[in-house]
């Protein structure tokens, strides 16, 4: 029997406003001292009332806008009702029957370009935080109130994933996004980013849904693969020995690598939906959603193939360029800052070469190495590529020069000039070194003479070694040539 799996994925992600959905306390709660950024409307305190965060509005539209999905002329808020210990009002502000976009969609590069529909995006507040603790055979759960009216998203898709290798890069995706139009971190180990999956199995002819199942608790992308295939084995094997699957929520345990029951999954008439009475309907006009779309960056996808087309990039360089918008910025600006006869593909791929290796290699060395505390500037790099393609250096001492630019933020020139690195073309200066080394080597004379045209390649290293890499290959085999050429 063959199964196939039906996966759709519920993601929170939190913005980087600095005050809270519907109050003016502070939005980073990071780092704060527990129950330190509280205020009447946090704490659900009688008469408090709750006032729309714009800022929050607006990352709703651009996320919308990035996801392509159409915005809304008119969105409201409405109550959502629970009682959890970590939702003082006893009621959650969000968005039900009217959210504030709707009907995008995500596309799967590695996955023949599959489209994964988004259903919906739609705001709302965060709740606080519980700490469960057991200690001593007692077991209690400490409140902490500073997350709970932190600005979320949640962005929900249609059951379109089959498996995790496409929630993976579904969820990659998004943060690459969300961090593109710099609207939230999302990252999932600080909670920033949540995702949780709706799973359900069916026989590959059946056309009728298998029974849903949500997944919970996962901080990290692989503890999200993990769980996925955990649920679809389990399902499967559910199904195979007659077990009848139940419609709940469950978590994911880490330490047992299983998902465990949480409880009955609710319908959405479980939370007896109504609109919030304290905020009115938020008009959006489209002039307001034209002027958010003409400020966004360029996004992730778009840049590839600008990349491949037009600089005729690999796929694969293409990918590392655009894996972060500031690593990306900085190329497209050094680009910029080249003379027009160099902005050709030749150079350009070098310059790709040259970030994806060295640069790359270097901004990763140092963990909390940020792109605002690099010490050049791309005008710099422009500047270093210009010297490189001028012939006055060679890529071993560009690296070179590369790696003091990167530690001390000199300008190449200055560096190449007070540490003598030029490219040696001089051939009275080159000659003498190149006669010695030959004469010094009677094996590499004795080799070219019986017809191994290796020893001058073997000759020409040891030219580069003792000049330190400095002498200009052609010159220095034109050299060689004519010294070998007397002894034969």
């Amino acid at each position: 029997m063959t199964y196939i799996a039906v996966i759709g994925l519920e993601t929170h992600v939190q913005l980087n406003t600095n005050s809270k959905m519907f109050s003016s306390s502070s939005a980073k709660y990071q780092n704060s001292e527990p129950n330190t950024l509280v205020d009447p409307t946090t704490m659900g305190l009688p008469g408090a009332l709750p006032v729309v965060n714009i800022k929050a509005v607006e990352s709703a539209i651009k996320i919308g806008i990035a996801l392509d999905c159409s915005i809304a002329e008119s969105t409201k808020f409405d109550r959502k009702q629970y009682f959890y210990p970590d939702l003082m009002k006893g009621y959650q502000i969000s968005q039900f029957d009217e959210p504030i976009c709707i009907n995008g969609f995500i596309i799967l590069e590695k996955k023949n370009n599959k489209k994964i529909r988004i259903n919906r995006v739609h705001m709302e507040e965060d709740v606080a935080k519980l700490t469960h603790i057991n200690s001593n055979g007692n077991s209690y759960s400490i409140l902490d109130i500073n997350r709970s009216g932190t600005p979320l998203m949640e962005i929900v898709t249609e059951p379109d994933l089959g498996s995790s290798d496409e929630v993976i890069e579904y969820i990659e995706s998004l943060q690459k996004i969300i961090r593109y139009i710099k609207v939230g971190s999302a990252n999932m180990e600080e909670g920033s980013f949540r995702c949780d999956a709706n799973i359900s199995v069916k026989e590959e002819s059946e056309k009728k849904l298998g029974t849903k199942v949500e997944i919970k608790n996962m901080n990290r992308i692989s503890a999200v693969a993990e769980a996925v295939d955990y649920e679809i084995k389990r399902q499967i094997n559910n199904i195979e020995n007659n077990i009848k699957i139940i419609q709940e929520t469950r978590g994911w345990s880490e330490e047992r690598k299983k998902t465990i029951p949480q409880r009955t999954k609710e319908e959405s008439n479980d939370y007896r939906y109504f609109p919030e009475p304290d905020i009115p309907p938020l008009t959006i006009k489209s002039s307001w959603i034209e002027k958010i779309r003409n400020e966004l960056p360029v996004l992730p996808q778009k840049r590839k193939e600008k990349y491949i087309k037009n600089y005729q990039l690999n796929d694969y360089d293409a990918s590392l360029l655009t894996n972060d918008i500031n690593f990306s910025d900085f190329f497209d600006k050094t680009i910029n800052f080249l003379p027009k006869k160099l902005q050709n593909n030749e150079t350009i791929k070098y310059l790709a070469n040259l970030m994806n290796g060295e640069f790359n290699r270097l901004l990763n060395s140092n963990s909390n190495m940020e792109f605002y505390k690099i010490k050049f500037t791309e005008k710099d790099l422009a500047e270093l590529i210009q010297i490189y393609k001028s012939n006055k250096i060679n890529n071993k001492i560009l690296k070179n020069v590369f790696e003091q630019m990167w530690n001390t933020g000199e300008n190449p020139e200055k560096i190449i000039t007070n540490n003598n690195m030029s490219i040696v073309t001089d051939t009275d200066e080159l000659e003498s070194t190149i006669y010695n080394i030959i004469e010094s080597n009677p094996k590499a004379i004795e080799d070219f003479l019986s017809g191994k045209e290796q020893s001058k390649k073997f000759l020409l290293g040891q030219v580069m070694r003792a000049t330190k890499g400095q002498a200009d290959p052609s010159v220095s085999n034109s050299l060689i040539n004519k010294i070998l050429d007397k002894k034969k």
